[in-house]
């Protein structure tokens, strides 16, 4: 058994913000109250002057296992995962091959295994990417596949959209879309303005490109009433087209990736292919819409787009470098420093945008913490400094190293075990 003391319970689920000591045993929370008695206990952490709340949940994330396994894998993505105080992740079918096949999704079945955390998977909505075909659905789901994306390609065929979230509604899974029309982008990673001209190039990606998508898109999951997660959003505009369906009755959800809320287009400069993205950083008036999005709950969601690369893929031509940065193991730091240390969300609107409502999205039986739930508990020193220097990663593709953020990690419990400790 595990004991928990005196620790600052904030659980978004049921509101609750008490000090108060919890009880695991056997991969459960057994009792949440002032326990005195301390013998017997395997582990006894001292949770004073600590946060202890929910696993964080990360609803998009890429592990590149298969076929990529030198920027990252199941194993090396679920430790840095743990040491960022994430208990379960999502991730995305942007593998080789696509997960659009049950031998593939029974290959990730087999090694989330041995993960430390819970590592969940998606299907591709339609074969290889290609945006032609959709996949079996059914089958997919029937084998352990929690959900649908083509993450990091458009769905351009509307009717094949259309179909999708038809077939979503009907199973009740959700659908996520990255919302990036590839007509209006001349170089991917970055905005198209002054930026892009300094950098060299001739042009970058239009806010049209994605506020396209998210109009017709919000309008296709009004029609369907399926629902569906806008991904990644960086548009000021397209925060406002989600709210405007959300106003209509659309089921659709936002997520806001920590990067989007905490730099800007200017940070390209400073940091070059380290802060490539798709969608790219955009202008501060954008940025502010996303937390104004994030204050009012139009954006439900943070989640990282955790997307490993080498050093050597980064280090090439802007233009030639792949997009993507990691954000596991900064991303509860960059919310705490940027979002509550600056009064624009509470900790507890904060933590609920990391756990119960990226849980709710997916159907998920976790994200809170209550006596008889999964042990799944995260405990964090809200007001310590650190510095970024070294990742669990594989990878260090972020543009967040040597920052001073706020915000420390001290121990992961995932279904009752310690799998991350603070040294």
């Amino acid at each position: 058994m595990i004991l928990i003391k005196n620790g600052r319970l904030i659980d978004p689920k049921s509101n609750r913000d008490e000090i108060t000591d919890i009880v695991i045993k056997d991969g459960r929370v057994k009792e949440i109250g002032k326990i005195t008695d301390e013998t017997n206990y395997s582990e006894v952490i001292d949770a004073t002057n600590k946060v202890v709340c929910p696993g964080l949940i990360d609803v998009h994330v890429h592990f590149r296992d298969p076929g990529f396994t030198k920027k990252e894998d199941i194993l090396s993505g679920a430790k840095s995962a743990a040491r960022g105080g994430f208990t379960t992740v999502v991730c995305m079918a942007n593998t080789k091959p696509v997960v659009d096949n049950v031998e593939t999704l029974n290959y990730i079945n087999e090694k989330v295994k041995e993960a430390c955390i819970n590592v969940l998977q998606v299907g591709s909505i339609t074969k290889s990417f290609r945006g032609k075909e959709l996949t079996n659905f059914e089958e997919l789901l029937e084998n352990g596949a929690v959900g649908f994306s083509d993450d990091g390609i458009a769905i351009m065929d509307t009717d094949i959209l259309y179909e999708a979230m038809k077939k979503a509604k009907e199973l009740d899974v959700p659908i996520s879309l990255h919302e990036e029309d590839s007509n209006f982008i001349e170089t991917a990673g970055v905005n198209d303005s002054e930026i892009a001209k300094k950098l060299g190039l001739k042009g970058g990606a239009k806010t049209c490109a994605e506020d396209i998508m998210v109009a017709r898109d919000c309008m296709i999951a009004l029609e369907t009433g399926a629902k569906v997660s806008i991904q990644h959003i960086s548009s000021g505009v397209s925060v406002e087209a989600v709210r405007f369906a959300k106003s209509l009755g659309a089921k659709v959800y936002a997520e806001a990736a920590p990067h989007h809320f905490t730099l800007t287009e200017e940070d390209v400069l400073k940091h070059g292919s380290l802060a490539k993205m798709n969608p790219p950083l955009r202008t501060m008036k954008d940025k502010q819409t996303i937390i104004e999005g994030l204050k009012d709950n139009t954006i439900e969601i943070i989640a990282t787009d955790h997307a490993p690369h080498t050093i050597e893929e980064k280090n090439r031509a802007f233009a030639a470098c792949p997009s993507g940065i990691i954000g596991l193991e900064t991303s509860l730091a960059l919310g705490i420093t940027s979002l509550v240390k600056e009064e624009h969300l509470s900790m507890m609107s904060l933590l609920e945008k990391m756990t119960i409502n990226p849980a709710k999205l997916y159907n998920l039986d976790r994200g809170y913490i209550e006596e008889g739930a999964i042990a799944d508990i995260l405990v964090f020193d809200a007001d310590e400094q650190w510095v970024v220097r070294d990742f669990d990663s594989k990878s260090s593709n972020s543009p967040f190293i040597g920052e001073k953020l706020l915000g420390k990690v001290k121990y992961t419990i995932s279904e009752g075990n310690i799998v991350y400790t603070d040294k």
